[in-house]
Order: structure tokens, then sequence, then C-alpha cells
């Protein structure tokens, strides 16, 4: 992984276990730079004692008897794996995911007496490539899927990163019936994971811990998973589908709710806020999270007026890249995003996105900006930007992303350095 969190910013779980809790963490690592260890950010870095399976089935190389099929096929970049088999009397395909979470279980039956304890469990799942086992496999009603956003219902001035992905994938000319088993097999992948986390809470009830706890569940980003003709994400396109994911949390008992799904806009930043309030912790450095507690207790029914995201990078800001300038390997699973982030055309632009709930804005660098209307276009396929029935909502979405822009774009450490502090 590149551009990890340097040792000196802050991070929630260091913050947490310097604040004495018992910090588990099971699970992947795109958050520190692993040469310098986990020492600061956990008390147990788990390793599974059974060497899980590989995840996704394996195989990534192609060739004939390789889910990706032969190089130059419409399946090479296509990431659709499909079932999984078992071992025969196998409950399940026992990769990394499994056992992390039968991990966590066991650290749950094992809980501290005298710390509180906090489980950092980053799975994979729902990720490409798609893959699933029974009977997860066999569980999604097809005909019940949500319909595809197909990329011959977008209008043409869409950001030149999409029609790029497109002609490398090479899945232009992939039946729909082919895309509804992508589609199938990733939320077949969903459901996996819903079961997975009911076992988590049944195993806190059994420990006695359940209602003392506060669950937050959520992912870092979607998928295009077959809308616009694509499939996994980009750097610095804001499709609702890769950017609007799940947040749900459950608070402690004593914590005062209001049960319900909200439609309230939120932010990632406003996880670290939440744990923040609800473990009495007073942070030491400025963030721009606010917290959910609010909204959780029905005190509020909106949280934000419009929330953001940010993607891609400058020309010449190789260094912002993942990987190298140049990569020739087309061999590489990830190998068409690759070439999107290296272009220096107008493929890969820097982009800042505000959504507010029926508005989309995207301002973009060497290429048109985005503006959607939400409530007539929920599939984002119509860009409005040069409409003059949208002016005003335009100027007034420009107004409030520069707000945000003069709000956080810059701070200063509430920490002063030893000479400054020996100086007053």
């Amino acid at each position: 992984m590149y551009h990890m969190m340097s040792e000196e910013e802050p991070v929630l779980l260091k913050t947490l276990k310097n604040n004495g809790y018992h910090v588990w963490w099971g699970g992947k690592n795109d958050l520190v730079p692993s040469e310098n260890g986990f020492d600061e950010y956990c008390d147990i870095k788990y390793v599974p004692e059974n060497q899980p399976k590989p995840m996704f089935g394996g195989i990534f190389d192609g060739g004939e008897d390789s889910w990706r099929g032969l190089p130059g096929s419409d399946t090479y970049y296509s990431f659709l794996v499909g079932k999984l088999e078992k071992e025969q009397g196998e409950a399940y395909y026992y990769d990394s995911d499994w056992a992390n979470i039968f991990g966590a279980i066991e650290q749950i039956k094992n809980a501290p007496e005298d710390k509180p304890l906090c489980i950092y469990l980053p799975i994979l799942y729902p990720h490409p490539p798609y893959a699933v086992e029974d009977p997860w496999y066999s569980m999604i009603d097809k005909s019940r899927l949500p319909k595809r956003i197909k990329a011959n219902d977008l209008s043409e001035d869409m950001p030149s990163m999409l029609a790029g992905l497109r002609e490398r994938y090479n899945m232009e000319g992939w039946s729909e019936e082919r895309w509804t088993e992508l589609r199938s097999v990733y939320y077949s992948m969903c459901a996996r994971v819903d079961y997975q986390f009911g076992l988590l809470m049944q195993a806190l009830k059994e420990a006695g811990i359940y209602d003392d706890t506060a669950v937050f569940f959520f992912s870092d980003h979607g998928d295009f998973t077959g809308d616009y003709g694509l499939v996994e994400k980009t750097q610095n396109t804001f499709q609702d589908c890769l950017t609007r994911v799940p947040f749900i949390v459950k608070p402690p008992a004593h914590h005062q709710i209001k049960p319900g799904i909200s439609d309230a806009l939120i932010e990632l930043v406003d996880l670290a806020a939440t744990v923040h309030e609800m473990a009495g912790i007073e942070a030491d450095y400025t963030h721009f999270g606010q917290s959910l507690s609010p909204l959780i207790a029905g005190i509020k029914e909106e949280h934000r007026e419009a929330v953001f995201c940010e993607g891609g990078r400058m020309h010449g800001e190789y260094h912002c890249n993942e990987s190298a300038p140049a990569n020739e390997d087309t061999s590489m699973l990830y190998w068409p995003r690759g070439e999107m982030q290296r272009s220096e055309g107008p493929e890969h632009t820097k982009a800042t996105m505000i959504r507010t709930k029926d508005y989309k804005y995207v301002k973009r660098m060497y290429e048109e900006d985005e503006l959607y209307d939400l409530t007539q276009d929920p599939g984002e396929t119509t860009n409005r930007i040069n409409d003059p029935n949208l002016t005003s909502i335009l100027f007034d979405l420009k107004e409030k992303m520069l707000d945000f822009y003069q709000e956080t774009c810059d701070v200063v450490p509430h920490r002063r350095s030893s000479r400054e502090a020996k100086a007053h």
C-alpha cells in the first residue's frame, strides 16, 4: 500500500489505546506502514493460527484454467470469479475474512475484565473479485435485482475516465445475463457479510456485553458492479454507487436513541467524532467530524446540509499515484484503473464533489464540470452543468464548496513545539 498514515498523525485506534482500551485488530491494513509495527495502534494485531485459503479462489493470473480467462478476453479484467467451491463437509470457504471473524468472536468470548474492549475488523468482502460460496451464492433472486445503469443511458459530457475504463475492461459486448450474474455474486457477498455480522452480534450477547457495546458498521467505498458498464471503482468519479455507502450504528443501551432508518447526510469523518463523544475522549487535534449522537437520539432529523468528496491529482503529481508512473505489465488485475491514474490527459483529473439531498456538483480540472438533479435523475445519467435553468443552484453549490475549503483547508497543531513551550 501507499501513502499510509505517518507516526505523528492522529489515528482513532491509537487514541483509544492511549485512553485505556484493549484494542484488537483483525483484518487488512490500509492504514499505517506495516514496517513500523502495530504496537502504537493496538494490543493485538491478530494472525490466525490456521492458514486461510486464498481470497476469492486464488488463481489471479490469466490462462485457460484461471477464472480471468486469457489475456485480451472480455473476462480478463471483469473480476468475475463466481461460485467458490468448498471442500466436502465444509460449511464455508475458509478465507482470511472468515479467519478474522472467528478470531474476533474468540476475543469477544475472552474480553479483558480490567479494560474496555475495541475490536477493529476491516474485512475484505464485499470487494472485487466477485466470488462467494454457497449457501450465499444461491441465495439471491436475480429477478429482483435493481435495474442496471447502462453506458448508453449516459449523456456525452461525462468524465473521460469512464469511457477510458470501459475501453480497457473490454466488457462492452457483455449480455445483460452476464452482467446479472456478476451483480448477483456481489449481492451474495453482501449476504455473507450480513451473516458474519450476525455471528458477531450473537457473540456479544452470549458474552453479556452487547448492551454495553457501541457498534459501527460501514464501508470505505462502493462498487460499480455493472453500473455505467464498469466494475470496481475509480479514483475521481463520485457516483452514488461509489460514495453513498451503508453506515449502521448500534449505541450502548444507556444512550438515548430513536430507532429507525435515516436519510440524513453524513460523512465518514463523523465516525471518529461520534466515538470520541461516546467514549468521553476530547480530541487533541483539529478535526471536522460531527457527532451523530443528536441524530441517533432523534433530537435532530438532519445532520449536514451537504457532504463532500475529493479525488485525483494534478498533472505532474506522479507521487500521488498508487503505482509507478509507467507500468506495462498488463497482467495486473488493476491495470485498467492504473492506466487511468497514470494518464496525463484529461482522464485523470483532480476533482471535488458536493452532494446535497437534491443535487450533486463536481468541479474538475482539465475537463467539464458535472451537475446532476438527483430528484429527477438519481442514476446521474445526464450532466446538466450547462443548463440555464439550474444556474442559481450551481452558484449556491459553488459557494458551499468554497465555504468547505475555507473551513477545512488549513489547521494549526494543538501542541506547540518543545522549544516554543519553554519560551512561554
